[in-house]
């Protein structure tokens, strides 16, 4: 056999296992993790815009409801605890800091919800349209919100069910070692117990 043929042999080796390691999966811990962070962005991102709505709101209940201010109060200190809370990607992977995030964000959800209740008690401000228009915003920011998170926990799901299965698991074990599996979103104690209700 030649030098030449060796060399092409080499080659066409070379060639096969790089083939076949493009079209195994090598590439989808990386892009599952990277569409996992890019969830969460849209998470915070959601809830950045609720927080960027509250200040506006506050403001116009204010106005109307001056005797409201312990309920006034509650919103802006709940909304001050939840935008210290940061959890970026590096950190999705650590359970307590994704659960301190979640319960800030609960806490300002219950604060908002008083304020808003508030509302009905004041004829004038439920007519507001500064007050109507923020509070539909702020019904939107929700909904959106709870789209984030269900999209990113699919997201988690499929990146942290990668680095368990084949031929992932293997992938993870010879490249991927220091990938941890994601904390998912998941439910406040609060949001478990049925609501109260008062007549």
């Amino acid at each position: 056999m030649s030098v030449a043929a060796s060399r092409i042999g080499t080659l066409l080796a070379v060639a096969l296992v790089l083939f076949s390691l493009s079209s195994c999966g090598y590439n989808t811990i990386p892009t599952l993790e990277e569409q996992a962070k890019a969830k969460w962005a849209d998470v915070q991102n959601n809830y950045q815009r609720r927080a960027d709505l509250i200040p506006n709101l506050v403001a116009t209940v204010q106005g109307y409801a001056r005797q409201e201010k312990d309920v006034l109060t509650a919103v802006v200190e709940a909304r001050a605890k939840a935008t210290q809370v940061h959890v970026d990607a590096s950190q999705l992977t650590d359970p307590g800091k994704l659960k301190q995030f979640q319960e800030a964000q609960s806490q300002l959800s219950g604060a908002l919800g008083r304020l808003l209740a508030v509302s009905e008690n004041y004829p004038d401000l439920k007519s507001n349209q500064n007050f109507l228009a923020l509070q539909s915003q702020l019904e939107g920011t929700e909904n959106r919100i709870a789209v984030a998170r269900r999209d990113y926990i699919e997201a988690v799901r499929a990146y942290n069910t990668e680095l368990r299965t084949f031929p992932g698991v293997l992938w993870a074990a010879i490249f991927f070692r220091s990938n941890r599996p994601m904390v998912e979103f998941t439910a406040t104690d609060e949001a478990q117990k049925p609501p109260v209700v008062k007549f």
